[in-house]
């Protein structure tokens, strides 16, 4: 806050015999009498001290909250006992203490102890480390003391000499904070960025990058009516987990393994011309190996297009398009590994459902066989001919019974025939239950020919439904090879890897001016922290 200088109004010195009016109550300490003080020119008459210890005066001011506290807490500490902020200012300007001085406000925070109002003595007393305190002014000057002619200023005078004295010390400030900024901001920021400059432009090997992109098309039977171009349509919906899978197999220590296998990945990296950060280890794990192989391997997959993108680095142009070709015809493998068990997923199933159907069809057929050959030939035809038989004996037993009845209905019957009748009627009767028990009973071991034509007639339903499951089972082995045509994945390389000319990393200035814009983040927020606990210990 710029302070305008104010202009006081002197009036003549008061007569040695008028009193002051600036006594005790004001805070003023004199040792000798106010009569000769004002005569010998050694304090500043009652108009002067009222005028700069006036409170309305110090309220023009429009001093800060902070600026009023401090003040009061620097009177108490004096022992002075002011009745508000405003009066403490007025009291310790009419004591000699400039409240708002650096210095005074520094040994009010440190020296809080040898400040205490009960052992603050007057001016020139010693503090407990024994140390003299710093005098405060305006003080009086012994008697006997030389004294040299004053050369008094006016008020004006003091409050431009002051005020320009404040401008240079807050200059003097400023200029010193700006260095001390400007020191920081060297030592953080801009070193660090200078180091990881020189380190991209000088240091740093560059190194080669290879693109290239393929995608996953499988057999869609969708398409093999539409232009007869055999359904090789990409889809995302049916390569988007094979893709995944290529992705990850492709990312993964076995594809590092395999690489470093074939076309030593490891001894690349591991050359004395690559720069110390970018080297690898030739003891390294392969754990660390593996780190440097996603550094300098990456790749994208795209679920809008089914694409996958890969880039692959070396600091040789030649042996990143090599390292490419191997990871594509690694990815192959993949696709055909993975859509061969998917083939063979469908079809076993449907392999091992016909061959069952197949091996019950056998059975049914040989119990079949085997009823027959153990038994009649033809038991059904066998049981319509015992039938037939059967019919005839029991129409001729009931023509013998009725004319038995008939030779009986006569008041003298014929005895000889009657005898006759009832002979063929037995005979008859005998030859029908005979009949009736080669249907019914079993004779000479084996079953009846009603069993034997049941038992017949099941295994002949039994060959039925095998025959239908077998129909079934060769059905869905059909359906089961056109499903698994379907599922056929062919890996398609619609850009090839070509060795780069120049040198894609490092990218030397983007990379340094993001370590700048890093080295600036860190510094700012390590300043705001250390501002906010200064602002917190010292409130």
């Amino acid at each position: 806050m710029t302070m305008k200088p104010r202009v006081k109004k002197f009036r003549t010195r008061r007569s040695a015999a008028e009193p002051s009016a600036s006594g005790p109550q004001a805070g003023q300490a004199t040792d000798a009498p106010v009569g000769q003080a004002v005569q010998d020119g050694e304090i500043s008459t009652a108009s002067e001290v009222r005028s700069s210890q006036n409170i309305d005066d110090i309220r023009k001011e429009e001093l800060t909250g902070r600026q009023l506290r401090m003040a009061r807490r620097m009177a108490i500490k004096n022992g002075l006992k002011p009745t508000s902020d405003l009066d403490a200012v007025r009291l310790l300007r009419a004591k000699g203490i400039d409240p708002f001085q650096r210095t005074n406000i520094i040994e009010l925070l440190a020296n809080d102890e040898s400040n205490a109002p009960g052992k603050a003595g007057g001016d020139g007393q010693k503090n407990q480390r024994g140390k003299s305190r710093k005098v405060q002014l305006p003080q009086t000057i012994p008697m006997g003391t030389p004294k040299l002619p004053a050369t008094e200023l006016s008020p004006a005078e003091r409050r431009a000499q002051d005020i320009r004295k404040i401008q240079r010390d807050i200059g003097r400030r400023r200029r010193h904070k700006l260095f001390l900024l400007s020191t920081r901001l060297l030592f953080f920021v801009f070193f660090p960025t200078f180091i990881a400059g020189y380190y991209y432009y000088g240091v740093a090997t560059p190194m080669y990058t290879t693109k290239s992109e393929f995608l996953i098309l499988t057999a869609d039977g969708s398409g093999a009516a539409a232009g007869g171009l055999g359904g090789l349509l990409p889809s995302q919906f049916a390569t988007g987990q094979d893709s995944v899978a290529t992705q990850s197999y492709l990312q993964s220590k076995d594809a590092m393994l395999r690489l470093d296998a074939d076309e030593g990945f490891r001894a690349h990296f591991s050359q004395d011309w690559i720069d110390p950060i970018q080297r690898l280890d030739p003891e390294a794990s392969n754990e660390t190996a593996f780190k440097l192989f996603k550094k300098y391997i990456k790749l994208g997959y795209d679920p809008t297009e089914g694409m996958i993108r890969m880039e692959v680095s070396t600091a040789i142009p030649e042996l990143s398009a090599i390292f490419s070709d191997k990871l594509i015809e690694y990815a192959e493998e993949r696709v055909d590994d993975l859509s061969r068990r998917k083939r063979e997923d469908a079809v076993v199933t449907a392999n091992q459902g016909l061959e069952d159907a197949t091996e019950n069809r056998r059975a049914a057929q040989k119990r079949l066989v085997e009823l027959q050959e153990g038994s009649i030939l033809d038991p059904v035809g066998e049981i319509a001919g015992i039938r037939a038989l059967i019919n005839s004996v029991e129409l001729r037993l009931q023509e013998k019974q009725l004319d038995l009845n008939i030779q009986l209905s006569n008041a003298r019957p014929n005895q000889i025939k009657v005898d006759a009748l009832r002979g063929e009627i037995a005979v008859y009767q005998e030859e029908l239950n005979k009949q009736n028990a080669r249907l019914n009973q079993a004779s000479d071991g084996q079953a009846s020919l009603a069993e034997l034509t049941s038992e017949i007639q099941i295994a002949q339903a039994d060959l039925a439904t095998a025959d239908l499951v077998l129909q079934a089972a060769l059905e869905n082995k059909r359906l089961s090879e056109i499903e698994a045509n379907k599922q056929v994945r062919y890996l398609t390389v619609s850009v090839r890897p070509v060795a780069s000319d120049d040198p894609s990393y490092p990218r030397a200035f983007e990379n340094t001016i993001l370590a700048f814009l890093v080295f600036s983040g860190i510094y700012l927020m390590l300043s705001l922290t250390a501002s906010i606990l200064r602002e917190q210990v010292s409130s």
